[in-house]
């Protein structure tokens, strides 16, 4: 993806269309452009998950999602410039700044955007649920 360009690349068009993504903003995660910048790092890096999918496209700056495998162990993403990730619904993850302290993003959403995060333990949501069934056919 051409992060320079996000406006009119083709190749983001696409994905848009192919995967429904008909809502969109952009946010700059960074003390000078974010408000209540400490409180929404510390938001972000609570373990959590959502009932619907969370794509984030990194514009510019890097970072690291942090997600669950299937034994319950961390594994870390690091995300840069150009970089597109697409969280399931119902997976635990995390979100941090790398040492630049700089990502601005573009938040990608099937429909209206939903903010809502659900801290651990949330595991009695139909999206945990599903997800959980999905890892297990996969692992089989």
């Amino acid at each position: 993806l051409d992060a320079d360009n996000y406006e009119t690349d083709p190749c983001l068009k696409e994905i848009r269309r192919a995967e429904n993504y008909s809502w969109m903003d952009i946010v700059t995660i960074h003390k000078d452009k974010l408000p209540n910048y400490e409180e929404k790092i510390k938001t972000f890096y609570e373990e959590h998950l959502h009932l619907d999918d969370e794509i984030r496209y990194i514009l510019e700056g890097s970072g690291y999602f942090d997600v669950r495998d299937q034994d319950d162990k961390w594994i870390r993403i690091s995300m840069e410039k150009g970089d597109m990730i697409t969280l399931p619904a119902g997976i635990y993850h995390r979100f941090t700044l790398d040492e630049n302290n700089y990502v601005k993003a573009m938040r990608l959403f099937v429909g209206e955007p939903v903010w809502t995060a659900y801290n651990r333990p949330a595991d009695d949501f139909p999206a945990r649920k599903q997800y959980m069934k999905l890892l297990a056919e996969e692992a089989h």
